[in-house]
């Protein structure tokens, strides 16, 4: 490929950027075109599987990140020692609703969780997985949240459409219902 002496400029700003760096910017800066970028990452990628390296290139929140094998977690966790910082169950069924729903309000998550989200939503907000994206046009103009590109990456997802169909989540309430009806008494 023409451009191939340019994949260790890619490397290295995908290195310093340490977030997902979007094809459009890496073009700007290397002033290439967007399809040649997405070659050149590609065919870093199928040389990094292939090699026995430590990093490899994921497609994550709308770019493009450098990030460590999988298979070689237990080896960076000795390094890290990172303390187990899990959210809540509140935190999680919280930051759900927010994904599912968004843009949506804080009355809107209590309503569908039956209990006040105010800890919850203050907690997400602190570790940037949701943020204020806006106000309804509503009596008191509440603020609305969605989910930042940290939720993206944090869950390993391209974008917002990579999340399951809501539906297929949910048990059959139909099936359910004639299920208790047809049980003799």
């Amino acid at each position: 490929m023409f451009y191939r002496h340019l994949q260790s400029s890619i490397e290295a700003l995908l290195f310093a950027s340490g977030q997902p760096l979007p094809a459009v910017k890496l073009g700007e800066i290397l002033n290439i075109d967007i399809d040649h970028v997405h070659s050149l990452i590609a065919e870093m990628s199928d040389a990094m599987n292939a090699e026995e390296r430590g990093l490899i290139i994921v497609e994550v929140a709308g770019g493009y990140q450098l990030c460590t094998k999988p298979s070689l977690i237990n080896v960076v966790s000795k390094l890290a020692e990172v303390q187990d910082s899990k959210l809540s169950a509140a935190a999680m069924e919280t930051l759900a609703i927010v994904a599912f729903k968004q843009p949506v309000t804080k009355q809107e998550i209590e309503a569908i969780r039956g209990v006040k989200a105010d800890r919850a939503v203050t907690t997400l907000l602190d570790r940037m997985l949701i943020k204020e994206v806006g106000r309804k046009e509503a009596i008191g103009r509440p603020i609305l949240y969605g989910t930042t590109n940290e939720f993206l990456q944090c869950f390993g997802l391209k974008s917002l459409s990579d999340l399951p169909d809501i539906a297929s989540l949910l048990p059959d309430i139909g099936t359910a219902e004639k299920t208790t009806e047809d049980t003799p008494s």
